[in-house]
């Protein structure tokens, strides 16, 4: 134990006289904290919409002013050409052409129906989709105000028609901010950033400058010094995380229904499963160059495919059977759970037993797979 605290003493030493880590690890996630949970949204707001109202009365008139007073539309063109509305789409000026057709009322009062076309960029599915569904949303009004109009109070209560009052509840994100939904995701990412880099080029490191022909000539056993090389870093990633809650509490006053302890718990558990993977990564490697770029490609699927950004259940059945490897799959699952549910041990047992199976194993091969030769 006391040859352990020894080789911590040496990597702290090591990491705070370095002045250009110091940076990296502290001050940059940091920073990007506060971008990425701004920036990664899917949320849509001023859309840029075209008007093409062809038919000049009251009722095209009420739908326009819908979307005008919807904060997710922003009406910049009108016009009674459907070419210049095509136009300005293809130019990227418009995300959305409206096209009320002439006789639209008419149709709507003789008929009890009438049609409205639209038109939506497409190039991005995810964007069309969700404009599509915001802009049926306000059309269902529309039609709902339309409704109440026609049927007098009177005739509803001969008619028996009754108008149907929905009041809608969002459990867990009652704002539906999406940034309450980001910022768990963000704060697994940045942890895993920083623990598999740092992880990944100490012993490459240690191999550069050549003071680990120092340290394997020593009577050093190899548990006691792979134990020296991760435990900084598995303190500096819980410091990190404990950083960013207080940031999301602050800055973005994210809720923190769930135990603390339970984050902590689990996330020391997953602290270990990187550090295993950049130990992993550092026997392998010769160069930090070498190390910086595996780790990356691990990176790069592991975030891809965490359900940060996308529903890992909106996957092909082989993607979410290969996503059961992925360790921030399970860490993200257990971040919103626990923060935004308020879940307890119980509900995330299966998550956190899988990371003690990962952690375990990672290590494992990672001990057995460094050799402590001269």
């Amino acid at each position: 134990m006391r040859i352990i605290l020894f080789f911590i003493q040496k990597e702290f030493i090591q990491v705070f006289r370095n002045k250009s880590m110091l940076p990296i690890i502290f001050f940059v996630p940091m920073v990007q904290l506060i971008i990425l949970v701004h920036a990664t949204t899917f949320e849509m707001k001023e859309i840029k919409m075209a008007v093409v109202d062809l038919d000049l009365s009251s009722y095209s008139r009420q739908m326009t002013a819908k979307f005008q007073g919807s904060p997710f539309f922003r009406v910049t063109k009108s016009s009674f050409s459907f070419a210049d509305a095509k136009d300005a789409m293809q130019k990227g000026k418009v995300d959305v052409i409206l096209q009320i057709p002439s006789g639209f009322e008419k149709r709507l009062i003789r008929e009890d129906k009438s049609k409205v076309q639209l038109v939506i960029n497409a190039i991005n599915g995810t964007s069309a989709g969700l404009i599509n569904a915001y802009t049926m949303m306000i059309i269902l009004d529309f039609n709902r105000n339309v409704l109440a109009d026609w049927i007098s109070p009177n005739m509803q209560q001969i008619s028996g028609i009754q108008i149907i009052g929905i009041s809608s509840s969002y459990w867990y994100n009652p704002k539906l901010n999406y940034k309450t939904y980001m910022l768990p995701g963000i704060l697994v990412l940045l942890v895993t950033i920083i623990s598999l880099l740092l992880s990944g080029m100490n012993i490459v490191r240690e191999k550069e400058i050549g003071t680990i022909e120092q340290i394997n000539v020593t009577p050093v056993v190899k548990i006691e010094f792979i134990a020296g090389k991760l435990l900084p870093f598995w303190i500096l990633a819980l410091f990190e995380l404990a950083f960013g809650l207080t940031i999301g509490k602050l800055f973005f006053d994210i809720p923190i229904i769930g135990s603390l302890w339970l984050i902590f718990l689990s996330a020391s558990v997953f602290i270990f499963v990187i550090l295993g993977f950049g130990l992993l990564i550092s026997t392998m490697t010769n160069t930090q160059q070498q190390a910086m770029l595996v780790s990356f490609f691990f990176m790069v699927i592991f975030i891809l495919m965490s359900g940060l950004f996308t529903s890992v259940e909106s996957m092909p059945d082989w993607a979410q059977t290969l996503n059961r490897l992925n360790p921030l799959a399970y860490f993200i699952r257990i971040m919103r759970m626990v923060m935004l549910k308020g879940s307890s041990f119980h509900d995330i047992r299966e998550s956190f037993y899988a990371l003690v199976i990962y952690a375990v194993s990672i290590i494992s091969i990672a001990v057995w797979r460094y050799r402590k030769v001269s």
